[in-house]
Parts: C-alpha cells; structure tokens; sequence
C-alpha cells in the first residue's frame, strides 16, 4: 500500500508524508459524487489505508506484519505452526505459574502479595528489552541479512514475539490476581471499544 521495501528501520517523517498522500488520494469527502459501488471501493480502501499506518508507525506491529508476509498470511491466524515460548521461558516461569494458581485459590497474604508484585515488575523489564531487541537489534539483522541468511532471522523475530506474547500474558495475569489493571490490558481493552 505504501510502496515500501520489507524493512523494518522506516523513516517516520517519509511514512507520515505516503500516508498523509494516500489518505488525501482515498479519504471518502473527496469521493461523495461516485457511484455506490465506487464509494464503498474509496471507503474501504481508506480503512486499509488507516490500518497500514498504525501497523507501520508502531516497531512491534511491523515486526508481526513483516512474519505475516513472509509466511505469506495476511492475519494473525492461518501460521502452519502456532508462535511458542522458548523452554528455557517457559521453564523460569513455573515458580510464577504455581504462584499464580495457589493465589487464585484463596486470598493473597501480604508475603504471596509481595512476592508477586516483585514477580511481576521483573517480568515488565524483561518485556521492555524484549520489545526493545525486536525494535533495534533483531530488526537491524534483518534489514542487513542476505536472502541465505533471513529464514534463521526470521525465526529469531518469530520467537522474539512469541516470547512477547508469553511475558504480556503472564504479566496480566499477575495483575488479574492482584485485582489490578495492567496497562496492556487496558490498551486491549481500549481497542476492542474502538473497533466496535
């Protein structure tokens, strides 16, 4: 839609100006007068529009699209195997995970409490480096990796976001059985009001 390479380093001010052209070139004010079938093609054309900018402003949507691409899906659905956290992940977060069920099962203490507030903001500065190899690091590699050398790249960007995912849900679920709202959560919940 934007005429970009599959690359993750985009200049912002360069993107900001193809989609202010793009939503000039679509935007349905200027199409009142065309026929029906012409405005609904305009209209819909507009929301992919909108819909390509906030995935291509925002580093970790642009990571996901580009997996999406190169799998050769559209949506999230559809992957001929399903993202999974890395065992060593999964392994450091048992301890976590018994926590969590015993916390469900009855109220918290003021230890168990504590313990998995601590829990939880290690687990939030795990997950702001995890964000942050996706959005220099790994994205670098790609953008500099030979066509030989992109398929191990991609798995690294693959895992990089499964492990995101794992960390995100953890993290909410730790806020869940403190009985308080997660931000991530909040932002969920903030765009599944918007789209509706």
């Amino acid at each position: 839609m934007f005429g970009l390479p599959r690359k993750l380093a985009i200049d912002p001010a360069e993107l900001q100006r193809r989609f202010y052209a793009l939503a000039r070139e679509h935007h349905p004010d200027f199409h009142q007068a065309a026929p029906p079938e012409e405005l609904a093609r305009v209209e819909a054309t507009s929301a992919l529009v909108n819909t390509a900018y906030r995935t291509l402003r925002d580093p970790i949507a642009r990571v996901d699209y580009l997996v999406r691409l190169e799998e050769g899906r559209t949506t999230r659905e559809g992957a001929a195997e399903k993202p999974k956290a890395p065992p060593a992940l999964l392994q450091e977060m048992f301890e976590i995970q018994e926590a969590l069920a015993e916390a469900k099962t009855g109220a918290l203490d003021a230890a168990t409490r504590a313990r998995l507030s601590a829990q939880r903001e290690g687990l939030r500065a795990r997950l702001k480096d995890e964000e942050a190899r996706l959005g220099a690091s790994l994205s670098a590699r790609w953008d500099g990796a030979a066509p030989a050398e992109r398929p191990a790249v991609l798995a690294a960007l693959k895992e990089a976001l499964a492990t995101r995912a794992y960390l995100r849900t953890v993290i909410d679920d730790l806020a869940e059985a403190l009985g308080e709202d997660e931000p991530s959560r909040r932002e969920d919940k903030r765009v599944a009001h918007h789209r509706h």
